[in-house]
């Protein structure tokens, strides 16, 4: 006799994403996997006593969003310190940041997430930001995460540990010099266990079942790790580590996919080059608007080379930051190096501005390529992307066509620029060039089962089949159906392991 079901999904849209991406009524679930998808008739045989069952309403029933590339304590910092995310200018930054230091006694008064290329206005100033504070040292983090803005307190007692380089002037401030404002307001744990508490909360919301977390501490880890313990933690965690834990990782013995159902390793994250807005991305040719720059190698070739192959050597999967188009070549070179870079699934994070030739190498080596879709709100006429590196070279920009046109593994993740799988997907399927379009399925399928892959799990996630894991998102429109306003489709229903973790009012 069949055991019952522990719950059931029915009167839905549900996509399988597997295949051909059949389309069903109804799916079952039992011991947080999927044991039936079909019509709502034969799947009702699996309710018992015990059975939950779930009235879907017609809402469409996906895989759950794996976001590949996120940072879940920057996300979780969105909520906790000053929220600079569609300000419109430099006076609202600081009017938000003065509402922060009101509220808070802490040394340093923060602000995450502003975007100075969507202003009419100039760009942020040491001089905004000392109107927040003369006594105490404030950042408003861009949200690209290589760019900030400083008052004149914080440049007084922390501007000596700053690379002369990276100190551009007038409080603005890039990579590492960057770091030190990380690393002078590093959480520590119990404010870090709050912040990803807080960003779990925010992916369930937007659908997301499962992340692969870039950490730049250990605090992060241990967090998510007591949460699971506790029974607590409602998203699937891969732990990508900065490249100065790799001793510490070896020496523990922690190998890609060591962990649990929920947190699990899963490799090295390293940079190679910076970011467009800071002209710091590492490009072969000069940038529209600075003639003389080229970029930065945050880490030089020579030294990854060296990085990639220890990492390589441990058995770590390696997640390289790279760009620019001359940054990814490097990552290749790299890569090319290993022993068989397609078995580790090393991965290059961005590969913005790869060239046909980088992208013939990804698939011959069969390297991830893990990018943000959402970075094409960038890449308009009339954008960022266009000031940096004039018409042709953005246009050209996240050719995500270009990849599944040569079989290299796409993975969709959001940078956390914003933590939102539909505002990507309505971007890939609507974005500035055509060169960067793809399909609402080959869209969906890049944040779901590409992230699976690229995770080691494509056998039990990101498609709703029986065995798979019962992670699903359930959207209160199609994607299908509104290709023009996805951005605009809602999240009703995250389910992880079968357990509702996030329900809309």
């Amino acid at each position: 006799m069949t055991a019952a079901a522990d719950v059931i999904f029915l009167n839905g849209e549900v996509h399988s994403l597997a295949g051909e991406d059949e389309v069903f009524d109804a799916v079952a679930v039992r011991d947080g996997r999927v044991v039936q998808v079909g019509n709502d008739y034969d799947v009702e045989f699996l309710a018992g006593v015990g059975t939950d069952v779930v009235d879907l309403d017609g809402d469409v029933l996906i895989p759950g969003f794996v976001d590949a590339h996120t940072h879940m304590e920057t996300v979780g910092k969105y909520g906790v310190h000053a929220d600079l995310r569609g300000a419109s200018g430099p006076e609202e930054v600081t009017e938000r940041l003065q509402a922060r230091a009101s509220e808070t006694d802490d040394e340093w008064v923060l602000g995450y997430g502003y975007d100075e290329s969507a202003w009419d206005a100039d760009d942020l100033h040491q001089s905004d930001l000392d109107t927040v504070s003369e006594k105490r040292p404030v950042a408003a983090i861009r949200e690209d995460m290589h760019t900030a803005t400083v008052n004149g307190v914080a440049l007084a007692e922390y501007g000596d540990a700053m690379p002369d380089e990276d100190v551009l002037g007038d409080g603005r401030i890039v990579e590492d010099a960057v770091e030190v404002v990380y690393d002078a307001t590093d959480p520590g744990p119990e404010e870090t266990k709050e912040l990803v508490e807080a960003a779990q909360e925010e992916a369930n919301a937007r659908g997301v079942t499962a992340v692969h977390d870039m950490v730049r501490h250990s605090d992060a880890p241990r967090a998510f790790r007591e949460l699971d313990l506790a029974g607590d933690l409602t998203v699937r965690v891969r732990l990508n580590y900065w490249s100065d834990h790799l001793d510490a990782v070896r020496e523990v013995g922690l190998r890609t996919n060591h962990g649990s159902e929920m947190v699990e390793v899963g490799g090295i994250k390293t940079f190679t080059d910076g970011s467009l807005g800071g002209h710091t991305a590492k490009v072969s040719e000069p940038y529209a608007d600075a003639p003389e720059e080229t970029g930065t190698w945050v880490v030089d070739p020579e030294e990854l080379r060296e990085l990639v192959a220890e990492a390589d050597d441990a058995g770590l999967q390696v997640t390289a930051h790279a760009i620019g188009d001359a940054a990814v070549d490097a990552v290749l070179d790299a890569y090319e190096a290993c022993e068989d870079a397609g078995e580790s699934r090393h991965r290059i994070e961005h590969a913005e501005l790869a060239s046909d030739d980088a992208v013939e190498r990804m698939a011959e080596l069969g390297v991830v390529a893990s990018m943000q879709p959402n970075f094409l709100k960038w890449a308009g006429p009339e954008s960022l992307y266009e000031d940096r590196l004039g018409t042709e070279r953005r246009e050209a920009s996240n050719r995500f066509s270009a990849y599944l046109d040569a079989d290299v593994p796409l993975a969709f993740g959001s940078d956390c620029m914003p933590l939102d799988p539909l505002l990507g997907v309505h971007y890939a399927v609507n974005p500035p060039a055509e060169a960067q379009a793809v399909s609402v399925t080959e869209a969906l399928r890049a944040y779901t089962s590409g992230g699976a892959y690229a995770g080691f799990r494509e056998d039990e996630q990101g498609v709703v089949e029986k065995g798979a894991l019962a992670d699903f998102t359930v959207l209160d429109g199609s994607p299908w159906e509104r290709e023009d306003s996805i951005r605009d489709v809602d999240v009703s229903m995250t389910v992880v392991g079968g357990d509702v973790v996030y329900r809309a009012d």
